[in-house]
């Protein structure tokens, strides 16, 4: 049994590093934080890779101060969680056979465009469910095949980002269900690795394993990690993984409740009993990976969101200099709603081409500043109208209110523009550390100090101001 609440986060994030103690009811205790970046791969200098030694440096040392500030014998357990779809190779005395592939690397842009040869892309995505991303785990254990083979002959397990950090902390070698519904390996059925696929890539099932459930207890702190983190040695480590998952349970979504996560890119997903994975949600972007818990579903769909606002900003309030956000949106809210004509139509789509742009239309001589971004919000809240109605018929549920947390569920005026153009209730969720929060409750429960996650989730007081439709 634990002997506190206390659970250890280690969150490794594409621009940050963060060790974080946080207790059963949601409050951060203590946190440090060091900057996250990717490296030149050392034998393909204009590749990009993430420099593990680096980072468990960077964590150790943040542990190390967390630690200083929190009584250590109310640890209960700790976690990892970070970005999906990357990780590595290794062999079985627990040597890295290369570095880890960053998300943010090109070298498999080609291996994406020609992932025919191996399976016709509508078969890999109706599996998967996966969007073909070219930062998709299964184009670099294709890329590791074609130019790597040996190491592929050498390697024992491929370990997700989570698991090399857990190996670091334990010894053991395991992966999770959250980070393999990433890889577009996945049979989404079997909430497994797909024989199939893996058979067709030319890539040893085995070496994958057979993924635990988020809140396994995996293994415990080694002599030699509570040296490196100041961790006492012993305590338990829990398996949770990719980030989102985390977020989208810590928000404190229910089945069949989307959540927007607002910042530069939108995301909208939902935690669903059912999914659709054919041509329609491929072209509709939608993408679906395994939830934090068994037998459901996040159904998610993105879109450029505030860098297009942003734009607004830097090229048409330059001139303000002071409070510039509360200047935007006063001046948009005196608007009418249409714009005067002014249209905004980012493309939504062409963005994951590495198209970005869009059009501003119907600009006559008296248009405004105001109007353009006003009509930039307006187009927003529609390209969400037509997420959520997407994200419906493919989980076949009906949407009663959308969560919404990040930095853009901070803009008045965008929240009732959401909630009048879906026609739902709009829930603004003050919890700014979602993630660290949703994988917290899995050890929690893990550790004995609640039945379930969701038990764990009833002890947070949950903030929620609420914006009905037609409130403008």
């Amino acid at each position: 049994m634990p002997k506190g609440d206390i659970v250890l986060v280690f969150d490794c994030g594409a621009t940050n590093v963060r060790v974080i103690a946080i207790n059963s009811d949601g409050t951060v205790l203590a946190s440090e934080s060091y900057p996250n970046n990717t490296r030149p791969d050392p034998f393909f200098p204009s590749y990009r890779i993430w420099d593990i030694k680096e980072i468990w440096n960077k964590m150790c040392i943040a542990s190390k101060k967390v630690i200083r500030c929190i009584n250590h014998k109310d640890i209960a357990g700790i976690t990892v969680t970070t970005f999906g779809v990357d990780g590595t190779l290794f062999d079985r005395t627990g040597e890295m056979l290369y570095p880890v592939i960053s998300w943010q690397c090109e070298r498999t842009n080609a291996v994406m465009a020609n992932i025919g040869k191996y399976i016709p892309l509508v078969d890999l995505y109706g599996e998967t469910g996966v969007l073909p991303f070219n930062f998709n785990t299964i184009n670099k254990l294709i890329w590791f095949i074609e130019q790597k083979p040996e190491l592929v002959e050498k390697c024992y397990r491929f370990l997700f980002m989570p698991s090399i950090f857990i190996f670091s902390l334990t010894g053991e070698m395991v992966n999770d269900t959250t980070m393999a519904g990433t890889s577009m390996l996945t049979d989404l059925c079997s909430r497994g690795f797909s024989d199939s696929i893996t058979d067709k890539i030319g890539f040893p099932a085995e070496k994958l394993g057979v993924p635990v459930e988020a809140g396994t207890i995996v293994g415990k702190i080694t002599s030699f990690a509570s040296a490196e983190t100041g961790i006492p040695e012993g305590l338990p480590v829990v398996a949770t993984g990719h980030d989102t998952q985390f977020a989208i349970f810590g928000s404190g979504a229910e089945k069949n409740q989307p959540v927007l996560s607002s910042g530069t890119w939108e995301i909208l997903m939902v935690r669903s009993e059912r999914f659709r994975s054919g041509n329609e949600q491929l072209e509709m972007g939608i993408t679906t990976e395994l939830d934090s818990r068994p037998d459901l579903y996040n159904i998610g769909n993105q879109w450029i969101a505030s860098g297009v606002l942003e734009w607004a900003r830097r090229n048409l309030y330059s001139d303000i200099k002071k409070d510039v956000y509360e200047v935007m949106i006063n001046g948009a809210e005196k608007v009418t709603r249409g714009c005067n004509g002014v249209k905004v139509i980012p493309k939504f789509y062409e963005e994951l081409k590495g198209k970005p742009g869009g059009q501003i239309s119907g600009l006559t001589m008296e248009s405004t500043r105001d109007e353009i971004y006003r009509a930039m919000l307006e187009s927003l809240s529609e390209r969400l109208l037509e997420g959520k109605n997407a994200l419906e018929k493919a989980g076949g549920f009906k949407t009663e209110s959308i969560l919404c947390v990040g930095g853009g569920s901070k803009n008045r005026l965008w929240n009732k523009l959401r909630a009048d153009y879906t026609g739902v209730p709009v829930r603004i969720i003050d919890q700014k550390e979602t993630t660290v929060l949703g994988a917290s409750l899995f050890v929690q429960a893990a550790c004995g100090n609640a039945a379930s996650p969701e038990e764990a989730r009833c002890a947070i007081n949950y903030k929620t101001v609420i914006i009905e439709p037609n409130s403008i």
